[in-house]
C-alpha cells in the first residue's frame, strides 16, 4: 500500500505559534499589571522603618523558591542541574546580574546630580541600546516604522517619568560636576541596560538557558553583592544595629511576593519576547500606576500622562504591524 505523508505539520507549527504568542500576551499583561500595580502595593504594605536591603534580599530568595518550585513541578528540575556548571552560569546569568548592578550604581549617582527633566530623557535612552546590542549580539534588526515606533515609545517613557518625577533641579552644579557627574553616567547605564537585556535575550534564544534558571542564578549573584555591601552601607549598620526583620509585619510579605513574582515575569516575556518588548511593557506600566492612582487613591493623571497614552498605543501598534522582513536578497 502506498504511504501516506502526513500533512498536518504546518497546522500544527502555526498551532505552537500561536499558543506560543498567546503566551507571550499574558504575560506582558500581567507583567505591565505587576509592574504598575508595585509602587501603590508596596506603598501601602510597607512600613517607612522597613530596612530596604532587607526587603530586597527576601525578594530575592522568594524568587528563587519560587522558580524552584516551578522547575520542579515541569520536571526539569533535575536535568538542569545534571547539566549545569559554573562556566555556563557565570556566562548566562553572572555577566548580566553585574551588568545590572553596576547600571543602578550608576543611576543613584546620575539622579543626585541632575535635573529630572534631563534625568528622565537620558535615562530613557536603555530603549534605543536594547534594540542596538539586540542586533549586534542577535542581529535582530528593526524595520523603519519599528525604528520610529521605538522613538515614540521614548518620548511617551519622558513624559510619564516627567509627570512622575519631582521637582528637583541640579542648577547649584558646575557644568563639568553635570556633565562627569550626571549625563556620563546616565547614558553609560543606558547602555549597560540594553547590554545586559540582550545578554539575557541571548542566553534564553541562542543558549537556550531557561528563564527559570536564569532567574535563580541572577538572584544569587545579585544576593552576593547586595549582602557584600551591606558591610560598610547605612542599611547594613541598621541590620545590625535592629536586625533583619525590623519594622516588619505580615502585610510586608505582599509587596515582597508581588515583586518576586514580577521578576519572574521579567524573565518568561524577555526570554520569550525579547528586551525591546520588554522595553514596551514596562512604559505601558506607566500607564497602569497613573489609572490605580486615580482609581485607588483620587489622584487624576497628570496632563503628561494624557499625552504620552496616544503615544503608548500608536507605537505599540507600529511596533507589532510591520516587522522587520527580510529581502529577497538577503535570503
Amino acid at each position: 500500500m502506498p504511504s501516506v505523508a502526513p500533512k498536518k505539520r504546518p497546522k500544527d507549527a502555526a498551532t505552537r505559534a500561536d499558543q506560543m504568542n498567546r503566551g507571550i500576551l499574558l504575560y506582558s499583561i500581567l507583567l505591565a499589571l505587576q509592574y504598575g500595580a508595585q509602587p501603590l502595593i508596596s506603598k501601602r504594605f510597607t512600613r517607612r522603618e522597613v530596612i530596604v536591603t532587607s526587603s530586597v534580599l527576601t525578594c530575592e530568595i522568594v524568587k528563587v523558591v519560587c522558580a524552584l518550585i516551578i522547575m520542579a513541578k515541569e520536571g526539569s528540575l533535575k536535568k538542569t542541574f545534571t547539566e549545569w556548571t559554573v562556566a555556563g552560569a557565570l556566562t548566562a546569568s553572572g555577566l548580566p546580574a553585574i551588568i545590572y548592578a553596576l547600571q543602578n550604581s550608576l543611576l543613584q549617582i546620575a539622579y543626585k546630580n541632575l535635573d529630572s527633566l534631563t534625568f528622565s530623557m537620558l535615562n530613557q535612552t536603555k530603549i534605543l541600546f536594547t534594540a542596538v546590542c539586540t542586533y549586534l549580539l542577535l542581529r535582530q534588526k528593526q524595520s523603519i516604522q519599528q525604528i520610529g515606533a521605538l522613538f515614540l515609545l521614548i518620548v511617551a517613557a519622558v513624559l510619564l517619568s516627567i509627570g512622575e518625577g519631582s521637582s528637583k533641579g541640579s542648577g547649584d552644579g558646575s557644568p563639568d560636576q553635570i556633565l562627569f557627574n550626571g549625563i556620563i553616567p546616565v547614558l553609560v547605564a543606558s547602555v549597560l541596560s540594553g547590554l545586559a537585556s540582550a545578554l539575557c535575550q541571548w542566553s534564553s534564544q541562542v543558549k537556550k538557558h531557561s528563564s527559570y534558571l536564569m532567574t535563580v542564578e541572577m538572584s544569587i549573584v545579585g544576593s552576593l553583592f547586595l549582602f557584600a555591601s551591606t558591610y560598610k552601607s547605612p542599611d547594613g549598620e541598621a541590620i545590625r544595629q535592629h536586625g533583619f526583620f525590623y519594622g516588619w509585619t505580615l502585610l510586608t510579605m505582599i509587596p515582597v511576593l508581588f515583586n518576586a513574582l514580577g521578576g519572574i515575569l521579567v524573565g518568561l516575556v524577555t526570554s520569550r519576547a525579547g528586551g525591546v518588548r520588554k522595553g514596551f511593557v514596562i512604559v505601558s506600566a506607566l500607564l497602569v500606576t497613573a489609572l490605580l492612582q486615580f482609581i485607588f487613591e483620587g489622584k487624576p493623571p497628570s496632563v503628561y500622562c494624557i499625552v504620552a497614552l496616544p503615544l503608548v498605543v500608536s507605537s505599540i501598534s507600529i511596533y507589532q504591524k510591520y516587522p522587520y522582513r527580510v529581502k529577497k536578497k538577503e535570503l
